[in-house]
């Protein structure tokens, strides 16, 4: 099964992806995108059956050029052959200004668009699912007690290509109106900081070495 990683020149922008609310914010290039796939954990798969929307929060990662994301075998989200628009988000901070109507937030957000392919070949599923726990902490797999076939037979795998999406950025402070500029109240951004806590380990368990945190997802 294909890593390889898309022509930088390759067009993310299609009419799908094109940002019409906030265009100077948008970003196309692959370089971007992958940044902030990499850097979260967490993605929201939206799909449509029989006219009702749904979307569904999971856990996802990549591959070269494809995204995957996991679930029961039996799941909806999985979406085998449908089409599917799934977000990943990351918030940096609250934008305060003078006027409730210029509050804002500072993000990185991704928006990618694709058919939905199952992956069924056993050992590509096992190898795809490594790459998550080992995403989730670095050299875990080989810890754990072996995956069992009827695990991975209740363990579904669906996958995008990535080559339809966009990026939506916002880095900035307050924008203001002119005419509030002096208007006596706290304006600025609160940066917001996420770190891990203290491992909380399993109570009646031997004492045994912390796992390793990601390397770059928060």
């Amino acid at each position: 099964m294909s890593t390889r990683l898309p022509d930088p020149n390759t067009p993310l922008h299609t009419g799908k992806s094109h940002v019409k609310r906030g265009p100077g914010r948008a970003r196309y290039d692959i370089e971007q995108l992958h940044a902030i796939i990499d850097a979260t954990l967490l993605c929201t798969v939206a799909q449509s059956l029989d006219g009702q929307p749904f979307v569904t929060p999971t856990c996802h990662w990549r591959d070269g050029d494809y995204l995957y994301w996991h679930g029961h075998a039996k799941a909806r989200n999985l979406a085998p052959g449908q089409p599917v628009c799934i977000n990943i988000l990351q918030m940096d901070g609250l934008v305060l200004a003078r006027s409730a109507f210029h509050h804002s937030i500072n993000y990185r957000s991704a928006t990618l668009f694709g058919n939905a392919e199952a992956v069924t070949g056993p050992e590509e599923k096992a190898r795809q699912l490594r790459r998550f726990v080992d995403r989730i902490s670095p050299d875990r797999w080989d810890a754990l007690r072996p995956m069992t076939d009827n695990e991975l037979k209740a363990t579904g795998l669906s996958r995008i290509l990535i080559s339809e999406a966009s990026c939506k950025i916002r880095a900035e402070g307050v924008n203001d109106d002119a005419a509030d500029t002096d208007w006596p109240v706290w304006a600025g951004v609160m940066p917001l900081e996420k770190h891990w806590g203290a491992p909380i380990q399993e109570a009646g368990q031997a004492t045994y070495s912390v796992p390793r945190l990601p390397l770059n997802a928060r």
